[in-house]
């Protein structure tokens, strides 16, 4: 039988295990700071370097806006799936303006991340042509990734 959880020790846990970014705003602005490149930090070669040009608030509403847009289009799938919803014109026309919203967002991070969209599915197309040796689909290589493959 597993031990019961008092939830209230759970909590405390979750806060030990929290990042202080994440629980105090100072931090988090001072954070998004030094990622919006006001900072100078040392490189790798012990040489002082600026940190990288791109829109902070920009790249977080990306972020959000990606997986909020995931989670909508997840929601019709999981009701054709699992809920008995018809795979109706309807619905494709919904999955469709879902993933719209999801490419406004993803070219939305291209932009704040100073991304050419062109480059990004370019070496998205390098890096599974490596993963998948013949260009097709095997379980094999999507378990077991070579040293590097993210």
């Amino acid at each position: 039988m597993n031990k019961q959880i008092d939830l209230n020790e759970y909590s405390n846990f979750v806060d030990q295990l929290t990042s202080l970014p994440s629980k105090d705003l100072t931090t988090m602005i001072n954070r998004l700071d030094r990622i919006d490149g006001n900072y100078e930090a040392y490189g790798a070669n012990g040489e002082m370097q600026q940190g990288p040009d791109i829109n902070v608030p920009m790249f977080v509403t990306s972020a959000m806006g990606m997986c909020s847009e995931a989670g909508e289009f997840m929601e019709i799938a999981k009701k054709c799936l699992w809920q008995g919803k018809n795979l109706s014109d309807d619905v494709l026309y919904h999955l469709k303006r879902e993933l719209g919203d999801q490419i406004f967002y993803w070219t939305m991070a291209c932009r704040a991340l100073r991304l050419d969209p062109n480059e990004v599915i370019e070496e998205n197309v390098r890096k599974l042509e490596s993963r998948y040796p013949g260009g097709k689909f095997d379980v094999h290589y999507s378990e077991n990734r070579q040293a590097g493959d993210l």
